[in-house]
């Protein structure tokens, strides 16, 4: 069988530490990164929306959402159509940020697709959107308190 899961961990793991390291100079913690983006990208998402977005547990992402709010980074606005709904919003400073986290995960895609043709690099992206899918399932399966067979 072809191991494909520890490279694509390794990577995600040395991308996550250097923007963590790079990110400090923002008042960013660990990983707030991901949720500033999402939510600047996404205007209006709920932290369900998040969660399933991210595949974060929802004690982790209500943290993180506390502490970008607490920080000035975003708001959240009740919806109107279910008041049990909030909706994320970045504000103006967080949107500052994104600005410089956006120029990083830039970088870091170009340089991870280095030597790669553009047909490559939409092969790998198809590739990859497809093993997530498949991950998607079994994250969704577990998250809701059942046990996978293997």
């Amino acid at each position: 069988m072809v191991e494909v899961l520890r490279p694509i961990g390794a990577i995600a793991r040395a991308l996550d530490s250097i923007a963590n390291y790079e990110f400090k100079d923002l008042a960013l913690a660990k990983g707030q990164y991901l949720y500033l983006v999402r939510i600047v990208e996404q205007p209006g998402i709920t932290q369900t929306e998040l969660i399933n977005l991210l595949k974060v547990d929802r004690s982790t992402a209500a943290r993180a959402l506390r502490k970008l709010e607490t920080q000035g980074f975003i708001t959240r606005v009740l919806d109107s159509a279910n008041e049990k709904n909030k909706r994320l919003f970045s504000t103006n400073k967080g949107k500052e940020l994104y600005t410089t986290i956006r120029r990083e995960n830039d970088y870091s895609n170009q340089t991870a697709l280095t030597n790669f043709s553009s047909q490559e690099a939409q092969l790998l992206a198809t590739l990859l959107a497809r093993v997530e899918d498949n991950i998607s399932a079994d994250w969704s399966y577990v998250k809701k308190g059942n046990k996978r067979e293997y």
